[in-house]
């Protein structure tokens, strides 16, 4: 009589506890929450894509003509053989820049009055360093084309700068025609290596506006 009462004192205690499989449920629920949790923090803090990030504040940009600063006169500049004078180049700049924003499809080229944003670049060096050599006849083997530019990116609407670059650059490489005849020499003209040196360069000013936010 006396074991079967205690037993009997037992039971409130033991009805209140969960089973072995009610605890595994419960542990398996906090478990998938915990998990669900951590999943949508993650998410909500590098998930965004580089699109999301410009939505709903830029969604247009005016982009100024580029200016020619590139300047003849200084003595540094005419004693150095590998910096050239390149003219127009700033013009296929600016050309190449709005393709590539048009191409990229994140901010839209427009006018100036209706951008949400403005960019402002100059072009002050253009170089075509040598790279390699002929071994035997010291000859170039391969240049290297150059283009630095200074940027700005302006809000329009706040009048405020949003970021600057200064020797912002794109370039190219080519080989020329005394390069070893085993080497792909592919495109072997300077004018040729411009064109791809613009157009790694306006690549570039567009992936900087639009991943920088």
């Amino acid at each position: 009589m006396k074991n079967k009462l205690e037993n009997n004192a037992c039971l409130p205690a033991r009805q209140g506890l969960p089973s072995d499989s009610q605890s595994h449920k419960v542990l398996f629920f906090l478990c998938l929450t915990t998990a669900f949790c951590l999943l949508s923090a993650a998410l909500s803090g590098c998930g965004y894509t580089t699109r999301s990030m410009l939505y709903g504040k830029y969604s247009t940009i005016y982009i100024t003509p580029f200016l020619n600063k590139v300047d003849v006169t200084q003595e540094s500049y005419s004693a150095n053989k590998y910096r050239i004078y390149r003219p127009m180049l700033e013009t296929d700049i600016t050309k190449k820049v709005i393709n590539r924003y048009l191409f990229d499809g994140n901010l839209k080229p427009v006018k100036e009055a209706q951008a949400d944003l403005v960019l402002k670049g100059e072009l002050v060096e253009y170089r075509k360093d040598p790279l390699s050599y002929d071994q035997s006849s010291e000859d170039i083997t391969e240049y290297r084309i150059n283009i630095y530019v200074n940027l700005s990116l302006w809000d329009q609407k706040e009048n405020k700068l949003v970021w600057e670059e200064k020797n912002f650059n794109g370039n190219y490489s080519y080989f020329t025609t005394f390069a070893p005849d085993n080497i792909s020499k592919g495109n072997n003209s300077e004018s040729g290596a411009v064109t791809k040196a613009v157009e790694d360069l306006a690549r570039r000013i567009v992936e900087r506006t639009v991943e920088q936010w």
